[in-house]
């Protein structure tokens, strides 16, 4: 597929790299399978038109399951011109471009259960035949409805473990990094979840050369199933209402927002004439976007709404002690 861009480039580190995220597609897809009890992936293997870009992907779409109600694991190799409109709203100055990567949102039915992202990508620029640049990015964050402690805190624990086996510093920078990039600054910096990890235009160097970013990316994609089954096990079977669905759907509402006016993988696809059903499999299937909603004061609602506001520093905070299921049931309304 990448075999038609006759550049100065490194073909055998660009099959390695894919490889890697289509053998980490295989792994999640498997694992979130065997979560979910009922549904199986869809897979839509697609091939861009011939106008000047080319390559294609792998779309796999899981809905109606025991536990997932729609997600997405999906991995893509592309390449194309640079267009103008490229230049002007990515600021990107060559010919022409490779990338490839894989991106997953998986959207929970149950409102006790987070919705996740994950993605992770490797990019190439070409001006006169030549790589003129190319960088790494990718990263995770998790969006609960509402807020138990613990998860956020073994969310953020598994993924600083993967950082701290290349470089002690990473998971405090990529987590800032997170926290400022995944939010609706039009909502009073309101963030969409509790974050994770992001990085994004990661240049290979002497110290940190591409196999060393390659090693990167296969700890932390690893490190998903780690993190984030492990939540799904235990919250999947917790009784909701109707008004905690209800909650959701407000807080879905949030997540379509920053995706649709702020995201700029969604922006990037977009304007490299990405496939559409692909770029937007990541918004949820049902939301609400009513006017000024404001949750009940003290409630567990306003309790996510008051974390999403700032930054929580998850691993140095007092783990709270542990409720009983028949205190968390009262605490929420759901007895």
């Amino acid at each position: 597929m990448f075999n038609a861009l006759h550049m100065s480039s490194n073909n055998n580190f660009k099959n390695e790299w894919i490889d890697f995220i289509h053998n980490l597609q295989d792994t999640i897809c498997r694992a979130l399978e065997l979560a979910d009890g009922k549904a199986k992936f869809m897979q839509d293997e697609w091939q861009r038109k011939p106008d000047g870009t080319g390559g294609g992907g792998k779309t796999r779409i899981i809905a109606n399951g025991n536990v997932f109600e729609k997600g997405g694991v999906n991995t893509s190799v592309v390449y194309g011109n640079i267009t103008d409109a490229m230049r002007k709203q990515l600021q990107m100055d060559g010919d022409e471009w490779f990338a490839c990567g894989l991106s997953l949102v998986i959207h929970p039915f149950n409102p006790f259960v987070p919705t996740i992202h994950c993605n992770y990508r490797y990019f190439e620029l070409y001006k006169n035949n030549s790589v003129v640049d190319r960088w790494f990015g990718g990263g995770t964050d998790l969006t609960p409805y509402y807020l138990f402690p613990e998860d956020a805190i073994h969310f953020h624990n598994t993924h600083k473990t993967a950082c701290d086996q290349f470089d002690d510093s990473f998971y405090q920078s990529f987590k800032i990094n997170c926290d400022n990039y995944f939010v609706n600054t039009h909502r009073q910096n309101e963030r969409r979840g509790i974050g994770g990890i992001f990085y994004d235009h990661q240049r290979p160097t002497e110290e940190k050369n591409e196999q060393f970013w390659l090693n990167f990316a296969k700890a932390c994609g690893e490190a998903f199933i780690k993190a984030y089954i492990p939540i799904v096990e235990k919250r999947k079977n917790t009784h909701f209402s109707p008004e905690h669905k209800y909650w959701q759907e407000i807080r879905r509402g949030r997540y379509v927002e920053f995706n649709l006016l702020h995201d700029r993988g969604t922006i990037f696809g977009l304007k490299t004439n990405g496939r559409t059903e692909s770029i937007l499999m990541s918004l949820p299937p049902t939301v609400r976007f009513d006017y000024n909603y404001q949750p009940q004061p003290g409630s567990a609602e306003a309790n996510l709404l008051a974390v999403c506001l700032q930054p929580i520093d998850w691993l140095n905070i007092q783990q709270p002690t542990s409720v009983s299921e028949e205190e968390w049931a009262k605490k929420t309304n759901q007895c």
